[in-house]
């Protein structure tokens, strides 16, 4: 959580140390360590940008190129019984975008995590041991090509040197070397230019990247 904290500010923050509660924690120790047992690419109170260019938080958001998982935990409660339609059809919209946008969703109940982890853990390693089975052939990214990676997933768009330099604080020619190197091994391909690359994207045919 402390490492999670030290990139964040803002409403981001709050999130990361109010908005994580019980069923989160119990979900991290009940099920996520049991399964996997580590924490890499696995970030809590995850932003993104929602269809509305509005704000979202995912409870957990499971980052390794090429899969992008969003998982919630949905606890039974008088708060369910409280949302009003409007709510309710808007969380259902919400759903629907994330899908198109190319996340996976997982979702647990409180209960099932509580009083039957380990039915949990077996979907969460089945998950993880389709999509990542050849480990051996995935190509390691160093932390400033991840918050590359990291934050055009977030924004959802093309992104320029000069947007990644100074998101990440870099100069505009280190984040140009960075951004060659992960077109030479084929994550991000070029969003305009041929010859002179202006702007980069995701390459939606990259597979077996770990990040």
């Amino acid at each position: 959580m402390q490492k999670q904290a030290e990139g964040r500010s803002g409403e981001s923050l709050r999130r990361l140390q109010e908005g994580h509660g019980h069923a989160e924690r119990r979900f991290l120790e009940q099920v996520w360590w049991p399964a996997t047992g580590s924490f890499d690419h696995l970030h809590p109170e995850y932003e993104v940008h929602d269809f509305k260019d509005g704000t979202r938080y995912l409870d957990f958001a499971y980052l390794r190129f090429p899969m992008r998982i969003c998982i919630e935990i949905d606890g039974y409660g008088p708060h369910s019984k409280d949302v009003s339609r409007w709510q309710f059809a808007d969380q259902l919209m919400r759903q629907n975008h994330l899908v198109i946008d190319g996340w996976r969703i997982i979702r647990f109940s409180y209960d099932d995590i509580s009083e039957k982890p380990r039915r949990c853990q077996q979907l969460i390693q089945q998950l993880l041991g389709i999509w990542f089975a050849e480990e051996s052939q995935q190509l390691l990214l160093s932390p400033k090509e991840q918050q590359i990676i990291h934050f055009m997933i977030q924004k959802q768009t093309k992104l320029t040197p000069l947007e990644v330099s100074q998101h990440i604080g870099i100069t505009d020619r280190h984040a140009r070397t960075l951004l060659h190197r992960l077109v030479q091994a084929k994550v991000l391909m070029s969003a305009s230019g041929n010859k002179r690359i202006r702007s980069y994207k995701l390459n939606p045919g990259a597979k077996h990247l770990s990040w």
